[in-house]
């Protein structure tokens, strides 16, 4: 016997505001009944499981634990611009002059997260 992971739990300030910049990161829909004031809120990614936002009334103190990686389906340094744009915060740059490594990017409440190689950055390599 296993389990499988059914979600990942996100504690947050405001679960809707969340969940919708981690729906533009992953292409992924809020679920359809959550909305402005929710507190619990859901984003199904194609892949992957899903991310569950959760409100809570205490603020984030300390570095996670545990994060998200995202390995993108196209550059590593493209998908960082873009993220950042999205309104993600640069933590800390990882990345080597020969092209591997990552980026560590935080989402607007503060949360961690890294961004891989993606298949592109990686295909030339590999041949």
């Amino acid at each position: 016997m296993v389990s499988v992971v059914q979600n990942v739990a996100i504690d947050c300030a405001d679960a809707y505001e969340l969940a919708r910049f981690w729906s533009g990161v992953t292409g992924g829909p809020l679920d359809p009944g959550d909305g402005p004031g929710s507190r619990e809120v859901q984003v199904t990614p194609a892949q992957g499981p899903v991310l569950y936002f959760n409100q809570v009334p205490e603020p984030k103190t300390v570095k996670n634990r545990l994060h998200l990686c995202l390995r993108p389906e196209t550059s590593r340094d493209g998908e960082v611009d873009r993220l950042l744009g999205l309104g993600a915060a640069f933590v800390a740059d990882h990345r080597r002059p020969d092209g591997t490594g990552w980026a560590v990017l935080a989402d607007p409440e503060g949360n961690e997260f890294c961004v891989l190689r993606g298949e592109w950055d990686r295909a030339p390599a590999d041949s």
